[in-house]
């Protein structure tokens, strides 16, 4: 049975300090009595690779790493500390970008760590503590909270909605973190009703006995694998209601990509275009090289080309 682990992700951004911070950790754990997994990621390196923007790499570095060390240990859950500050920044920024309720009910306190699903990831403190009462704990305990300098770089979106906008927003509201948090929790239950509508309505567009195909790959080709998804009917996408459609429509091109990236609300109402009308031969353009075509009443999901890489993009994919 694996005990308490604790992983510490240095990301090369900090150069000595990001090392000293790594050290901190490990010499912290070691005081407390708990093994300390540490690693090092080269995230500007990955960031140009993929062409994320850092944000967007670190996380994926961090995620990578805590699920290595999970398996390593035997470990079937990852807690992190995130609270209810940083649950408003997550929305503010959403609602930031023009999010829809994906993106603006924020992190979830229990899910998949990824898509292997045998680790999940937990966020205990998430809908109860506020940041200043995890450093008041601390301190109370002997230990003084070691603070990552890039949390006080305004160039940041996050930082700046931290230091500017949440205390502006403090003045309409004294509680206004608990009030984004809350709806949050309340977006994130209508998210779920509309993924599983979704769902339902993407296994009846994929078995339409209506339509007079070729054979058809499964619906559950492995993601990421375009060319193996189920074309969809149009007609009954085209008699669908529109959230449940546009979501559905998400989801299949998540199925097709193996991610969301850069897939924006134009994207989707592109592909609600090739619904119109009866003429099929019609093209909408995804980024990264996938299409969706209008054939013998169906959309068909295409990879023209593999993926090589992603132009910059923002942390959050939802529209």
């Amino acid at each position: 049975v694996c005990g308490v682990v604790v992983a510490h992700l240095d990301h090369g951004l900090r150069g000595a300090a990001g090392g000293a911070d790594a050290r901190w950790v490990a010499e912290l754990a070691r005081r407390l009595g708990y093994e300390c997994a540490a690693g090092r990621a080269s995230v500007v390196e990955r960031a140009r690779r993929e062409r994320d923007n850092l944000e967007q790499a670190a996380r994926g570095e961090r995620y990578e790493f805590l699920g290595h060390v999970a398996r390593a240990r035997g470990a079937g859950v990852v807690l992190t500390g995130h609270t209810l500050d940083d649950q408003a920044e997550t929305v503010l920024l959403a609602l930031l970008r023009g999010s829809g309720s994906a993106g603006l009910g924020g992190m979830s306190p229990v899910r998949a760590l990824d898509e292997r699903g045998d680790v999940q990831l937990a966020r205990p403190l998430l809908g109860w503590a506020r940041r200043a009462e995890t450093v008041a704990y601390c301190r109370e305990r002997g230990v003084e909270p070691c603070v990552d300098a890039m949390n006080e770089d305004e160039s940041f979106k996050r930082v700046r909605v931290r230091r500017q906008l949440l205390p502006l927003l403090e003045t309409f509201n004294s509680r206004a973190v608990e009030a984004l948090a809350r709806a949050a929790r309340l977006l994130r239950d209508d998210s779920a009703a509309l993924d599983e509508e979704a769902a339902k309505l993407l296994a009846e567009a994929a078995r339409d006995p209506k339509l007079k195909l070729e054979r058809m790959a499964p619906a559950s080709a492995a993601a990421g694998d375009g060319n193996k998804i189920a074309p969809l009917s149009v007609e009954v996408l085209r008699g669908a209601n529109v959230a449940v459609r546009r979501r559905a429509l998400r989801q299949w091109i998540k199925a097709g990509r193996g991610h969301l990236r850069r897939v924006e609300l134009v994207h989707v109402l592109a592909i609600e275009k090739l619904l119109e009308g009866e003429r099929g031969g019609r093209v909408a353009e995804l980024p990264g090289g996938s299409e969706i075509v209008r054939h013998r009443g169906r959309l068909c999901f295409r990879v023209k080309e593999p993926e090589k890489s992603e132009p910059p993009m923002n942390a959050d994919n939802h529209y």
